[in-house]
């Protein structure tokens, strides 16, 4: 495939006949985006610890082949150990998910530690340098590196292109949900390019929401072997008895094919899911959702040292927005509002005024027009919102003084989003669990569209924020919230 007269190292994986290239075409891109990855990572270390040794070791000539050169050689052997070591060139984690990161973290703790071992085994006074220098700047670059080939990877899925091809099998309903799933978030990479359920095809050229029915759930593994496909996704039917999964994933093995189980409770996942063998049975184990505890202290910390943070930095941006709303109509600059926090508690918001004074009395006037999902209460084209609090609103520049929510303790910097005391006086018992953890500046509802979001799928993503929380997700969040707030999707 050519972009600009320039070859894309990401080729791309289109719909064969089934001839046994399908899973061929597939390992291609994966192939080379692994070697994008490692090549990236190995030039990015480079560059840090050539610099650092460049820069220091010019300042003792003498001693740069003795002591400079084999820190410098040592620490770039060192990080790419310990980068294979955790597998975090694995192709199974490589372009999607937090475990990419979570790896390539750990590898760069680990060299970190190995260093700090060596330099006090050498007393070497220079080891510190690159201990707190030399790894997090490593650890900046590679990730940022890492990055940039990943948004260039979603942007070839969005096409079409670099897919897994996906073989699924089990009942028409759950099948069409992963179907769905599928097409409405390509950037996961999977594609489902056919189906197998109890029946099979009942005439010939059956489709499932235009993905061809090529047999029953016994003929899988004989597809897989014959097309190549890069994934079995097998889905809830009352067909798969622990027996016959078993015997499948036997059939599976010597192929290219990752097997892949959806569990019934789908919702839940990350880091509370464990998979353990008790009596030679190997079990599912759900762990309870922390609410408290060492995790939830350390989030604590950095919601108050990184709310402080933020509003030194955007001290003088929020000056002037004050300034912009006072001179553009009517009122103060700040509105207050009572929002319902952590167990049912509630609070006074702040946010920049985007509305005409008085607005809130003329909210049942509109009540026919509202276009909000569920409980929520939405206009697109609201005639109170102001012409400064379009833009605030546009690019969620009117939340910037929940920052100081943030510092006093009643929001967090990412969780469920505030609810209404009217909101919240109409949930129900499953809805009400929002409300176990602190509401957010952003969440998983702010990235994934906001107010474009049907209410069952907000109400979904905050739940499954409070079941799956931990510190990882939230600073993928937290990555993500800066792209949702350019693009300005769901914000009006």
């Amino acid at each position: 495939m050519q972009q600009g007269g320039v070859a894309s190292p990401f080729p791309p994986t289109r719909r064969p006949p089934a001839n046994g290239t399908l899973g061929q075409s597939a390992n291609d891109w994966e192939q080379r985006y692994r070697r994008a990855v490692i090549t990236s990572d190995t030039l990015a270390t480079a560059l840090v610890v050539l610099s650092i040794g460049n820069f220091f070791g010019a300042r003792d000539a003498a001693n740069w082949h003795e002591k400079w050169g084999i820190l410098t050689f040592g620490t770039e052997l060192l990080v790419l150990a310990t980068l294979t070591v955790s597998r975090a060139w694995a192709p199974a984690v490589l372009g999607q998910g937090a475990e990419e990161f979570r790896r390539l973290g750990r590898a760069l703790f680990t060299a970190a530690v190995v260093l700090a071992l060596g330099g006090i085994a050498l007393t070497s006074r220079n080891i510190k340098l690159w201990i707190f220098v030399a790894i997090p700047a490593i650890g900046l670059t590679t990730m940022t590196a890492r990055y940039l080939l990943r948004l260039r990877l979603h942007r070839q899925r969005k096409e079409g292109h670099c897919l897994r091809p996906v073989l699924a099998a089990g009942s028409p309903a759950t099948v069409r949900d992963l179907i769905t799933r599928t097409r409405k978030f390509p950037h996961l990479g999977w594609r489902v390019d056919a189906v197998c359920t109890t029946d099979g095809p009942r005439l010939d050229g059956e489709e499932l929401d235009g993905v061809p029915v090529v047999g029953q759930l016994a003929d899988v593994a004989g597809h897989v072997r014959r097309d190549r496909y890069r994934v079995v996704a097998v889905t809830p039917d009352p067909h798969w008895s622990p027996d016959r999964l078993q015997r499948l994933a036997w059939n599976l093995e010597g192929s290219d094919a990752e097997m892949v189980v959806a569990p019934v409770l789908m919702e839940v996942a990350g880091p509370r899911l464990h998979v353990d063998a008790v009596l030679g049975i190997p079990l599912l184990r759900v762990s309870m959702p922390t609410f408290t505890g060492g995790r939830r202290a350390v989030k604590g910390v950095v919601d108050r040292l990184g709310s402080a943070l933020l509003i030194v930095l955007f001290a003088p941006l929020m000056l002037l927005v004050g300034l912009l709303v006072l001179a553009d109509s009517r009122g103060g600059a700040f509105y207050r509002q009572r929002r319902v926090g952590k167990d049912g508690r509630e609070f006074t918001i702040l946010k920049f005024r985007t509305m005409v004074a008085g607005a809130d009395r003329a909210r049942a006037e509109l009540a026919d027009l509202n276009e909000g999902a569920g409980l929520l209460f939405k206009l697109r084209r609201d005639p109170r919102v102001t012409r400064v609090g379009a833009v605030l609103r546009r690019y969620s520049i009117d939340e910037l003084p929940q920052l100081f929510n943030v510092l006093t303790g009643s929001m967090s910097l990412v969780g469920p989003r505030p609810p209404l005391p009217e909101e919240s006086a109409a949930y129900g018992p499953d809805i009400r669990r929002r409300l176990l953890v602190k509401p957010g500046l952003t969440g998983l509802w702010q990235i994934s569209g906001r107010s474009d979001l049907p209410w069952e799928e907000a109400v979904r993503l905050d739940l499954r924020y409070v079941e799956d929380w931990s510190l990882a997700l939230d600073t993928v969040i937290l990555w993500k919230t800066l792209r949702a707030v350019l693009y300005g999707q769901g914000a009006y």
